[in-house]
């Protein structure tokens, strides 16, 4: 894929095109349900510790770090989906931010990127591609990070998405398997994108503060994260707040206690799942960390918005920074892994 000429902001979108229309699901919650998953990969995700491989793939890390020496490591990661919102450009751009994401969320800097497109030739113009791919080529510009062309496929679903390749310190990572307990958890952008977007995927409702959520970069929340001395970190993606701590919480042998009632939400996503706009993936997700979760009396409107499934969400991390809202705490492992109070 060669270089995009510059071209003006206003996405060429045809009158009466949907993007979401194409697609069986949207965005991050199209992921393979995270305990099918697990199943799938258990034994062949290379182990952390081995040799230079820093981080693998055993705990479901966001990104893979292997240390190449003189004080560097690599960071590498791929993420793409379906479309998520209607608009091309605004795809693209969210695509590109959430697969950016995955470096920022081990404490790395992306320095290079690849696209990962297919697209239905016969169903949609390909000005509308040209539009996705100008999204993401805008928001990697944002963050520094070159697209140096990538692959491409005739596809009966149109999917976007980004191959990152970054650097960082290796002795300086945000890691999932570094919890402990006595450490608060703080959140870095609310939660709701996966009912709301389930909305405009039915409706064509478009919520800008969505958009802008999606939209916006990881890479601040990182830097404060590392320079307020944190060490464990993940971010918010297709498994949902309570999926991704689960994770978290599994990894480091501690239980994670979330205040429900502290947790930010978007404007408009409890009214969306009260009108019943809730993700597949999302209840995919609450069926997998109940077992594990202590919910007390949180009633099950709350119980799905904790488990919605988010596309390009915040950063969780243990510790307490600028700007992120604290949500709870990690304990020593109780009865639990999950307690939501």
């Amino acid at each position: 894929m060669n270089p995009l000429p510059a071209l003006p902001s206003a996405s060429s979108k045809p009158p009466g095109v949907r993007l979401t229309q194409y697609a069986h699901g949207g965005g991050c919650a199209c992921k393979i349900p995270p305990g099918e998953l697990e199943r799938v990969v258990a034994g062949l995700a290379g182990p952390a510790g081995t040799g230079d491989l820093v981080v693998g793939g055993e705990d479901g890390d966001d990104a893979a770090v292997l240390r190449i020496g003189d004080g560097r490591a690599i960071v590498s990661t791929a993420d793409f989906f379906t479309p998520v919102v209607d608009d091309p450009y605004d795809w693209g751009r969210i695509a590109a931010a959430n697969a950016l994401s995955d470096v920022y969320a081990v404490g790395g800097e992306p320095v290079m990127a690849l696209n990962l497109l297919g697209w239905p030739r016969d169903a949609l113009p390909a000005e509308l591609a040209r539009e996705v791919l100008r999204g993401g080529r805008d928001v990697a510009a944002a963050a520094g990070c070159p697209i140096a062309g990538g692959h491409s496929i005739d596809d009966p679903e149109p999917k976007y998405g980004l191959a990152v390749t970054g650097t960082a310190d290796p002795d300086r990572l945000l890691r999932l398997d570094a919890a402990e307990a006595g450490l608060p958890l703080s959140l870095t952008k609310p939660l709701g994108i996966g009912v709301l977007n389930a909305r405009h995927k039915a409706t064509g409702e478009v919520f800008a503060e969505a958009v802008a959520t999606m939209t916006e970069l990881n890479a601040a929340a990182a830097r404060r994260a590392l320079d307020g001395g944190a060490r464990c970190a993940t971010d918010v993606t297709g498994f949902g707040l309570l999926g991704h701590l689960y994770k978290l919480a599994r990894a480091g042998g501690v239980t994670a206690v979330v205040d429900a009632a502290a947790v930010p939400y978007l404007d408009g996503a409890r009214q969306a799942v009260r009108d019943g706009f809730v993700p597949g993936g999302t209840r995919r997700n609450l069926s997998w960390v109940a077992p594990h979760t202590g919910f007390g009396r949180i009633a099950e409107e709350e119980r799905l918005l904790l488990a919605d499934a988010q596309t390009s969400g915040g950063l969780l991390i243990a510790g307490e920074i600028p700007g992120a809202t604290v949500i709870g705490e990690l304990l020593p492992r109780g009865r639990h892994a999950l307690v939501v109070r």
